[in-house]
C-alpha cells in the first residue's frame, strides 16, 4: 500500500498539473493491488475529489479559476455528457475506444497551436461575445463557439466514459481563450464535482472502505497541492506540451489495448 500512495501521489501531482482528472489510473492502479473492482471505482472517485478539491481551493486562492466559466461549461457538458452517455450502447467497446484515441491526438495537436484571437472590442459588442471577470483579469467568450465546441466535448466525454479532463483544457483554452493556467484551474473545479458525484453514488451502495481510501486521498491531496504549485509557477507554453504528450501517451495505451482486445495485436 506504500508504493500504491507513491504511484497515486505521482499520477495526482502530474494529473493536476495539466488539469486532467486521472481517475483512470487510479483505478488500475488499485485493481492491480488486488482490490476488488467495486471498491476500486469507489476509492478512485473518492481520491479522484480530494486531489481536485484540494487543487481547486489553491487555484482559487491565487485567483486562477473562474466560476462563472465553470458554471457554463459544467451545465452544458453535463447536460451533453448525459446524451453521449445514453446512446453509448448503439457502438462497439472497438469504435468507443478508437474515438476516445482520436479525439486525445486532436486535442493534444490543437494545444500546441495559437488560440484564436477575437477581434477588438468595439463600442457595439455583439450579444454572442460574452464577458468573463477573473481577479483582475476579463476575457470575452465566443459563445457561438463555445455552445457547440462545449456539447461536443461533453457528449464525447459521456460516449467514452471519461471525466473530461483531457478535452476540457483544450475547450477552455482555444474555445473560451483564458489562460492555460485558468484553464487547469477552472477544469479543476469541474472535476472535483464530477467526481464528488461518482463517489456519491458508488458510496451509497457500501463500497466505501474508509480505512483503504483516506490514507491514499491524502496522498492525492498532496499531490495536489505540488501539481497546483507545479502549475501555477510553470510556463503556459510548457503546460501545453505537457498536456499533448501525456493526451498523446493516453492515445497510444487505448488504441493498443483497442487491438489487443480485438485480437489483432
Amino acid at each position: 500500500m506504500i508504493l500504491v500512495a507513491i504511484l497515486i501521489f505521482l499520477i495526482a501531482t502530474l494529473m493536476t498539473m495539466v488539469g486532467k482528472g486521472g481517475g483512470n489510473f487510479y483505478v488500475v492502479i488499485l485493481a492491480l493491488a488486488k482490490v476488488p473492482m467495486h471498491q476500486a471505482a469507489t476509492t478512485g472517485q473518492f481520491i479522484l475529489f480530494t486531489a481536485s478539491a484540494t487543487a481547486m481551493l489553491l487555484f482559487q486562492r491565487r485567483k486562477s479559476l473562474s466560476w462563472p466559466l465553470a458554471i457554463l461549461v459544467g451545465s452544458l457538458t453535463s447536460v451533453a455528457a448525459f446524451g453521449g452517455g445514453y446512446l453509448s450502447h448503439a457502438f462497439s467497446d472497438f469504435f468507443l475506444k478508437l474515438l476516445f484515441a482520436v479525439f486525445l491526438i486532436l486535442t493534444g495537436i490543437l494545444m500546441l497551436l495559437p488560440p484564436p484571437q477575437l477581434p477588438q472590442p468595439t463600442q457595439h459588442r455583439p450579444f454572442w461575445i460574452l464577458t468573463i471577470r477573473s481577479g483582475q483579469e476579463t476575457y470575452r467568450v465566443n459563445l457561438s463557439l463555445v455552445l457547440p465546441a462545449t456539447l461536443l466535448t461533453g457528449f464525447a466525454a459521456g460516449m467514452v466514459g471519461v471525466s473530461g479532463g483531457s478535452f476540457l483544457v483544450p475547450l477552455l483554452v482555444l474555445a473560451c481563450g483564458v489562460p492555460m493556467q485558468l484553464a487547469v484551474g477552472t477544469a479543476s473545479s469541474l472535476i472535483a464535482v464530477t467526481a464528488l458525484m461518482g463517489f456519491t453514488g458508488h458510496a451509497l451502495q457500501g463500497d466505501f472502505r474508509p480505512s483503504l481510501a483516506i490514507p491514499l486521498a491524502v496522498a492525492a491531496s498532496l499531490g495536489g497541492i505540488v501539481g497546483a504549485h507545479f502549475a501555477l509557477k510553470s510556463k503556459p507554453a510548457h503546460l501545453k506540451r505537457l498536456f499533448a504528450y501525456t493526451n498523446w501517451l493516453a492515445a497510444l495505451f487505448m488504441i493498443l489495448n483497442a487491438l489487443h482486445k480485438k485480437g489483432i495485436l
